[in-house]
């Protein structure tokens, strides 16, 4: 098992190296970050020539590829042209963890991401918590009940909610428990934002405004979970060894708990793997929607401004994230089924 950890993070240092060419590559390739500099009055031609020289955006791509990864000397942008901050200074490179200064805010990029990421993490992780739990309730719940009354309603509502888009849903979620409510006068959630500016950022104000963002984040996810863990776990309970268990006179709730599940988990490992790395991205429809000041909110304006150092900073941050956790997907392999081996 160690040696195929040490072989796949060595495969991964490769990966990540493939990656970042190609996302750069195409980051310059999406637009002109001196477009937005300006403002609404686009800069003027030799502005637009100087701060290009500064940025080093006028050499090759390959050549800025280069020192973005390894760090150069530069010379500190002007962006007033009053001859302050043309001096000379120093990037350490991303192999040495430093991603630059973003070319809109000239914040260090680690810093304008750190920003953000407590905001997604708290909206993510709840949102993944409700999904986890409620998707194996719904799941195992069904598998037990197959072909019930309830088993039939939750396979309707989840094949409803699959099908819908998450901007649909976000925008009915607001109009019934928003809008509506407050027509009713009914207790209504509020809609944009973390907290009230007027209240304060505390904890029943956070609470109040995470609510409907998560939900629309996880209806979706609770609808497809508890279909895979429904059908893997009907799977496993129609196995051989369930019904050794059951004539060996064990309780219900042990053979579900310790024998079946365990085994019927597999595909929710998978899809966990895969789904926890796009923690760190946010959810960029839903932070839009509801002015959720996260990551995907970052991402997008990031990217209408083209503002290359937030995006590349971003991006390769979740792709190593992807390839630190399917590598833990792997080792949870090995300890819920034994019989896996990696050699």
């Amino acid at each position: 098992m160690a040696r195929y950890i040490a072989r796949r993070l060595i495969q991964s240092v490769f990966l990540l190296f493939i990656i970042s060419l190609v996302l750069f590559v195409l980051m310059q390739a999406s637009g002109d970050p001196l477009a937005t500099l300006g403002g609404r009055q686009p800069p003027r031609a030799e502005d637009r020539a100087r701060l290009r020289r500064q940025m080093g955006l006028d050499k090759p791509v390959l050549t800025q590829y280069i020192y973005w990864l390894i760090g150069n000397t530069y010379t500190k942008v002007d962006l007033d042209g009053d001859g302050v901050g043309d001096r000379p200074g120093t990037r350490r490179g991303v192999l040495r963890g430093d991603f630059g200064n973003s070319i809109v805010t000239r914040q260090p990029v680690l810093e304008v991401i750190r920003e953000r990421m407590p905001d997604t993490l708290l909206l993510m992780l709840s949102a993944e918590v409700a999904i986890i739990f409620l998707s194996l309730f719904i799941g195992i719940y069904s598998a037990v009940r197959q072909y019930s009354t309830f088993d039939h309603v939750l396979t309707g509502c989840s094949f409803v909610m699959y099908s819908m888009p998450v901007f649909w849903l976000a925008l009915m979620l607001i109009y019934i428990f928003a809008v509506k409510f407050k027509a009713w006068g009914l207790p209504y959630l509020p809609t944009v934002t973390i907290y009230d500016p007027v209240k304060g950022k505390t904890l029943p104000q956070v609470a109040k405004h995470l609510i409907l963002p998560m939900l629309s984040i996880s209806l979706i996810s609770i609808a497809s979970y508890s279909r895979y863990i429904r059908a893997s776990m009907l799977e496993v309970l129609n196995s051989d060894y369930i019904r050794t268990a059951r004539a060996k006179g064990l309780t219900e709730r042990r053979i579900l708990l310790v024998h079946a599940l365990k085994n019927g988990a597999m595909p929710l490992v998978t899809i966990i793997g895969m789904d926890l790395p796009l923690l760190l991205a946010g959810a960029v429809v839903t932070e839009r929607i509801f002015a959720w000041p996260g990551m995907g909110r970052l991402f997008l304006d990031s990217l209408a401004r083209s503002d290359y150092s937030v995006l590349m900073g971003l991006l390769m941050i979740i792709s190593a994230a992807v390839v630190i956790f399917q590598l833990l997907t792997d080792a949870v392999y090995t300890w819920l089924d034994p019989r896996i081996r990696y050699t």
